[in-house]
């Protein structure tokens, strides 16, 4: 009888041991959230070379940054267990003998003492229990056991290790390190271990009070006693250590809170907006951006008598489509100028910044090449009717000057004859956001007449250095090794050549080409409210903007006198520093050639073109003709006068044969031209013809024209010829309309809303065409 309630009993007792058991494994098994998610995180942000920007508070106000427990190091850990809980990993959440002795020192008034371990401090912080009384400690206790059953040993002491009060808002031991030593918590060194240690025993005194004195950096007797008893406990487990702990090895300096970097303010603010991680490694060279605050500061300080308040500059590296440095404003802090708004990501209208592109297109389309000879003269387009700059006109001028002197008319007279891709195109390929229809922009889109973001506009200058593509902008680090997937905007070899022009323009300082290489454009935008200056040298990209946010207008608000000069500097100064890194591996694309052209017309040279000059050429898509400009006539040397033939009196000279609408522009510009004498032989006018055919100029390509049912107006039909005489006869759908000569306006009022061929004929059979295209409006 008593054998069986012997076994009747074990058998309970292992019964309800398995109970337990399988209890045990549910508790911990079952899911439960991470104790991480009971506190709040702070965020860490750094620079290129792991140099820390920020760290932010997390949302209930603390500086505490969760850390994994196999990042922090271990002189960390063993430290906190030798002097907090030594026995942590024995007992079960609770010491009965430190809760013993902590309760009989302060029951005998001794020394007040506590005696909870590192899960009893977890438990009162993760489940907000007041242990000051009985019933508190009591609960203290069950919530450690309760944790100890829910959560591993590490769990709990990462936990405790990431939430223990550190002085002021300090929690933890990753914002502790980064905050009193500056530097990440798996990096702490042993003395640094024993002094931050120590402080959660009394944090509340750490700061400017018992343990040490922040405002003054001097360690105060309570630390040092403490510290030392700490340092005590780690010789006798390390003996090895010793000669880490003579009279100065403990005595580190804390940094204050005060010391935190706020660096990079705009760049920083836009990364932490872009993703939830807790700790950012981003592409931020801390030296180039502290180099471009200061350069930006000095400048618009110097200039304030202008009225110049403010300036905004974003530096990519092409390479890698890393963000190197971004100003945003020149003073975050300067309220009188909205400092904290973001003036890279801000929208605003370019001028003639965009430019580039345009000829960019027209030489990846056929229509130039880079010497090609454009016409600088009044013209309409439509209703809309562009201004140069300056309100002259250059006449007939080569298209690197054109681009780098700016001029207007050729660059909307080239984007007017651009097929698909057009500029508006280019644009929305190229990742410019918020762009409204074609229609509502118009040629004025040629001259900056959209809204674009500094960041935008540098992706599309990074273009040029990438062989004409594409490429995503990276301002995290771990980013940068992820390809995007390229776009192409423009071939390599019409990027290539959009450089070598801009490499051309010369600078407003010296009036030379920047040496080395600086390829760089500017901009001012209507109303002189926006100046820049936008380009590319070695492997970079810098975007300089200056205006004010509230889009105020200011007439020094000029892209080559306000932003170029600041834009020169910024690179100067990269070089002077050695900051600038070289140029991009490149080769000059293969189908890229250089000849020789006549300068004045921008075609080959004939034998007669007394003045030549290299050019580039598109293999199978640049222009190439013969120059027949330059002619040799027969004089008669007795009277003056062209002669019929050759003789004993006549003599050879080379005369200019213009089209007629380039005399018309000699004539404006105010360039008188060698005329050519009379003459009266047979068919004299036709030997002496270009042999061109007509070019209608009027009305444009891809421009529709809009009638009213109110008023009509006329659209006005205007060629060019390269006859010196002579009659155009014009045609709509095969139905004469009337005669003019080169260059002269014959005015047409289509009859309904439609498509129309307009077609042009000289008097040698030899024509050109063009579609209308007419839409009713109310």
């Amino acid at each position: 009888m008593s054998l069986l309630f012997f076994n009747t009993r074990w058998r309970r007792i292992g019964f309800c041991a398995v109970v337990i058991a399988l209890t045990l494994c549910v508790i911990r098994l079952w899911p439960k959230d991470p104790l991480a998610q009971h506190f709040p995180s702070s965020r860490t942000v750094f620079a290129a070379d792991g140099e820390l920007l920020r760290l932010t508070l997390a949302y209930d106000e603390q500086y505490r940054l969760w850390t994994p427990l196999t990042q922090i190091a271990s002189p960390m850990q063993e430290a906190t267990l030798l002097y907090e809980d030594r026995w942590f990993y024995w007992h079960p959440g609770v010491n009965p003998w430190s809760l013993l002795r902590a309760s009989v020192s302060t029951a005998t008034g001794s020394r007040r003492i506590g005696g909870s371990g590192i899960s009893m401090q977890l438990a009162r912080r993760v489940y907000h229990i007041d242990s000051r009384s009985i019933t508190g400690k009591l609960k203290q206790v069950l919530g450690a056991v309760w944790l100890e059953l829910c959560y591993s040993k590490r769990d709990i002491l990462e936990a405790y290790l990431n939430s223990v009060p550190y002085g002021g808002n300090v929690e933890g031991v990753g914002a502790a390190s980064m905050i009193y030593w500056h530097k990440s918590v798996r990096d702490l060194t042993v003395p640094e271990a024993l002094n931050l240690a120590v402080i959660p025993q009394n944090p509340r005194k750490r700061v400017g009070n018992m343990r040490t004195s922040e405002a003054q950096n001097i360690d105060t007797p309570a630390l040092i006693a403490a510290r030392q008893r700490l340092a005590d406990l780690w010789q006798q487990r390390h003996p090895a250590d010793a000669r880490l702990f003579n009279a100065n090895a403990l005595a580190l300096p804390y940094q204050r809170r005060a010391s935190l970097p706020f660096l990079a303010p705009h760049f920083v603010d836009y990364v932490l907006q872009e993703t939830k991680q807790t700790s950012l490694h981003t592409t931020l060279d801390v030296k180039t951006q502290k180099l471009m605050e200061s350069l930006m500061r000095d400048y618009v300080k110097a200039r304030a008598d202008m009225g110049i308040r403010n300036a905004s500059a974003i530096l990519i590296d092409a390479s890698q489509m890393q963000v190197k440095a971004l100003v945003g404003s020149v003073d975050y802090h300067d309220s009188t100028i909205a400092g904290q708004v973001n003036g890279v990501l801000a929208r605003r209208s370019p001028g003639s910044a965009l430019k580039p592109f345009i000829y960019a297109l027209a030489l990846d389309q056929g229509l130039i090449h880079s010497a090609s000879v454009l016409k600088d003269a009044q013209s309409n387009f439509g209703a809309f009717a562009p201004e140069n700059f300056d309100g002259r006109f250059s006449g007939p001028i080569p298209a690197h000057q054109a681009l780098i002197r700016s001029r207007n008319i050729p660059a909307v007279d080239l984007a007017s004859r651009l097929s698909r891709p057009n500029l508006y195109d280019f644009l929305k390929l190229g990742g410019v956001q918020k762009l409204a229809s074609e229609s509502h922009y118009g040629l004025a889109l040629a001259l900056g007449g959209v809204e674009i973001s500094m960041e935008e506009l540098a992706v599309l200058y990074a273009s040029f250095l990438n062989q004409g593509e594409w490429r995503g902008l990276h301002y995290f680090a771990d980013k940068a090794l992820e390809k995007s997937m390229p776009i192409t905007l423009l071939s390599p070899e019409a990027a290539f050549i959009t450089v070598d022009m801009l490499r051309q323009n010369p600078r407003p300082d010296t009036y030379a080409p920047a040496r080395p290489a600086i390829a760089w454009k500017t901009g001012t935008s209507w109303g002189f409210r926006d100046a820049w200056t936008a380009g590319v040298f070695g492997r970079y990209v810098l975007v300089v903007w200056l205006g004010n946010f509230d889009g105020s207008s200011n007439p020094a608000l000029i892209g080559v006198e306000a932003a170029a000069p600041l834009f020169l500097r910024i690179v100067d100064a990269l070089r002077a520093e050695k900051l600038d890194k070289g140029e991009m591996a490149s080769t000059q694309p293969e189908n890229l050639k250089k000849l020789e052209v006549c300068v004045a017309s921008g075609d080959l040279p004939n034998a007669e073109c007394p003045v030549t000059g290299p050019a580039w050429f598109i293999t199978g898509k640049s222009p190439i003709r013969q120059s027949n400009l330059h002619r040799k006539v027969l004089i008669d040397s007795r009277t003056g006068k062209r002669a019929c033939q050759a003789g004993p009196f006549t003599r050879e000279e080379v005369f200019e044969f213009w089209t007629s609408d380039m005399l018309s522009l000699f004539k404006k510009a105010g360039m008188p031209l060698r005329k050519l004498p009379e003459g009266s032989c047979p068919n004299d006018e036709v030997n002496l013809a270009q042999d061109a055919a007509p070019s209608i100029i009027s009305p444009l390509r891809g421009v529709s024209h809009v009638q009213r049912a109110t008023r009509q107006e006329a659209i006005y039909l205007r060629a060019e010829s390269g006859s010196l005489g002579g009659k155009l006869i014009w045609f709509v759908d095969d139905s004469p309309l009337g005669q003019t000569k080169p260059g002269e306006a014959l005015a047409w009022i289509p009859p309904k809303a439609g498509r129309y061929t307009i077609r042009v004929l000289d008097g040698d059979g030899l024509s050109d065409s063009r579609q209308v295209s007419v839409v009713a409006s109310d």
